[in-house]
């Protein structure tokens, strides 16, 4: 059994979409973020970070692991079901090399736009432009790797599951913002159905349920 400590965001819904793909029996602790739930001692001695998601994997020798950061619990979890991270080498790599650009990348900076845009009491223009034009040009970078190949590494990976809840959180605002420019991303558009269309898919992004 795995515990997931999770709330409905996009790094928190990577995690439940792999749980979901790959069948792991999992038992969720929905860690509420409005009321600061993430600071409390029992998820800090999980987290020192105070950040969802991270979870704790009972089957494991030597006792129950913690791990947090959503791309570790990504590779921890394919290479414990051996699905989804390819174990030849240059596969492998190429898997790896887009979970990071989800990670250092693709998340923050969107992140970075949706604050500036959303949820900043002062709204500051600068800020504005820069990150949602570098958002759009990150989005720009998926959409040429999405040319001619159905996945980021050719075949549906953890790169996808980091990737996707990010992209459909961004992709409407982005459309309501530019969207002359997002038309340009049919590789994207396309690839975001494709995901979508995964039934794993759908039950992972509606983890924690409402209520």
């Amino acid at each position: 059994m795995i515990d997931l400590y999770t709330w409905t965001t996009p790094n928190g819904r990577k995690i439940s979409i792999m749980l979901e793909e790959t069948g792991l029996p999992y038992r969720v602790i929905p860690v509420d973020l409005g009321k600061q739930a993430q600071f409390e001692p029992q998820f800090t001695a999980i987290n020192p970070n105070q950040k969802i998601p991270a979870i704790v994997d009972h089957e494991v020798g030597g006792g129950p692991l913690a791990v947090f950061e959503s791309g570790a619990i990504l590779i921890h979890l394919a290479d414990k079901t051996r699905r989804f991270l390819p174990s030849d080498p240059r596969a492998r790599a190429t898997t790896i090399q887009w979970l990071m650009y989800q990670m250092s990348h693709v998340g923050p900076i969107i992140g970075q736009a949706g604050h500036f845009v959303n949820q900043a009491a002062e709204k500051i223009p600068y800020a504005i432009q820069r990150f949602v034009g570098e958002s759009l040009r990150i989005v720009g970078v998926l959409n040429t790797a999405l040319e001619g190949r159905d996945y980021l590494a050719g075949e549906y990976s953890i790169a996808d599951i980091a990737t996707y809840p990010w992209i459909v959180a961004a992709w409407q605002p982005f459309q309501n913002m530019m969207p002359d420019k997002v038309a340009e991303f049919g590789n994207v558009r396309r690839w975001l159905d494709r995901v979508a269309a995964r039934p794993a898919v759908e039950r992972g992004m509606a983890v924690p349920s409402p209520g």
